[in-house]
């Protein structure tokens, strides 16, 4: 039987639907589908099988890799790379917005508000419409990274709620960024989403030269930030016990689950009575 062969049913040139076979088709059982193949008129023989395999193979590939390029997780981990390349321009060209124009001006501000000071005024000559041009830039790119922001913020919780819920949206992208997706970040235990973004310090306390971090990135919430010295720790396992929780809900099922959110606020309360006592 070829009934559910990659190739029933498939002409031998549309190698379209022939990957959509290989991407989405499945056997019960291994069979000889080169013979399968010939016997049933698909190819003139099993050399001519397997060139037409490949050719397939191949488009499924790239097929796939299209789509999960497209995915939501991946244009999150873009946007935030790319709000990340457009704070730090913008405000190492801000430093050299205040250098020049404080050549030519007078009371000239720091960073990217001095800029956009800078960038308002009429110049009157051409040093003056240079360091305002590139006061200008610093703004465009200021102003680009807001947006950046405010697409991070709108779609982090299509692309993943309970985890946008917990972390905040650009907190659950930087995650989902380090890690290198959703579903990387959705494999990874407690302890390792813990210290995300701590690799460098993580590195040195293998190498016996520093001790164990006690967190990553999750210090920029406020329920690690905000907690006693102390109990930082504890409230780093906590939180990075619920994140782990949401990425894998996120990944696997996509359903919203508030519980989750009332019982990291139960276990931080509790954590941080400690630290108040």
């Amino acid at each position: 039987m070829s009934d559910n062969g990659w190739f029933v049913g498939v002409d031998p040139g549309d190698t379209e639907t022939a990957a959509g076979r290989i991407r989405e088709g499945s056997a019960d059982s291994p069979e000889d589908w080169p013979a399968r193949a010939v016997e049933a008129g698909f190819a003139d023989s099993e050399e001519a099988y397997y060139s037409l395999l490949r050719e397939a193979s191949i488009a499924a590939a790239r097929a796939g890799v299209v789509e999960r390029e497209r995915a939501g997780d991946r244009q999150l981990m873009h946007a935030i790379r790319a709000m990340d390349d457009c704070d730090r321009t913008a405000n190492e060209l801000a430093e050299r917005v205040a250098e020049w124009a404080g050549s030519l001006f007078d009371e000239v501000g720091a960073g990217v508000d001095g800029a956009r000071a800078v960038a308002a005024r009429d110049p009157a000559d051409p040093n003056e419409e240079r360091v305002v041009a590139l006061a200008e830039r610093v703004v465009e790119l200021d102003e680009e990274a807001t947006a950046l922001r405010s697409y991070i913020e709108r779609t982090a919780p299509e692309v993943a709620p309970n985890l946008s819920r917990l972390a905040g949206p650009v907190l659950a992208t930087r995650l989902i960024a380090i890690a290198g997706g959703l579903d990387a970040l959705a494999k990874k235990p407690s302890g390792t989403v813990q210290v995300l973004g701590a690799e460098d310090a993580l590195f040195a306390h293998l190498r016996g030269r520093a001790p164990s971090p006690k967190h990553g990135i999750i210090f920029t919430h406020e329920y690690v930030r905000g907690t006693h010295p102390d109990e930082r720790g504890s409230a780093a396992r906590a939180l990075a016990g619920k994140l782990a929780i949401a990425a894998r809900v996120d990944h696997y099922s996509g359903e919203l689950k508030p519980a989750l959110e009332r019982e990291l606020d139960e276990r931080m309360e509790r954590i941080r009575s400690r630290g108040d006592a």
